[in-house]
């Protein structure tokens, strides 16, 4: 009895996410053992903290699909003492990511150089200032 076939397919939408989001696990998986951080399973406590973080804000991200490198971003979507340590994670583990992900620091270099979009328009708010102002005479 032949088996059955399963096709696994992934979602094209969220490629260049899911991609980032490997990329950063990379350069902290490289950062966490090269500082020799303790209880280093795959990440010690600390980097998985981070690389959670960087989880979840890539997830939230306003422009969703779109989405740029976050150095070509117009909105910081993260705290600034996060940024700060991810900043430091990645300006050292990029040059090494080079010779040891050569396709991801690769594919990560060719996203940086997309435009980024312009920031998603907010829905108009109903009963602003200036509505209720109109309709209750004040000026």
């Amino acid at each position: 009895m032949p088996h059955p076939l399963i096709e696994f397919r992934t979602d094209n939408a969220h490629i260049r996410r899911a991609r980032e989001l490997k990329t950063i696990e990379a350069m902290l998986s490289l950062y966490c053992r090269a500082r020799g951080h303790t209880n280093c399973k795959p990440l010690c406590s600390e980097c998985a903290a981070l690389l959670d973080y960087a989880a979840r804000r890539l997830e939230r991200c306003v422009f969703g699909d779109a989405k740029p490198t976050c150095a070509n971003c117009v909105v910081h979507c993260y705290a600034a003492q996060m940024r700060e340590r991810i900043r430091v994670v990645m300006r050292w583990a990029g040059p090494r990511m080079v010779l040891r992900h050569p396709v991801l620091s690769l594919l990560h270099k060719l996203d940086g150089r997309r435009p980024a979009p312009t920031l998603p328009a907010r829905a108009a708010r109903r009963g602003g200032k200036s509505e209720l102002g109109e309709r209750v005479g004040v000026k």
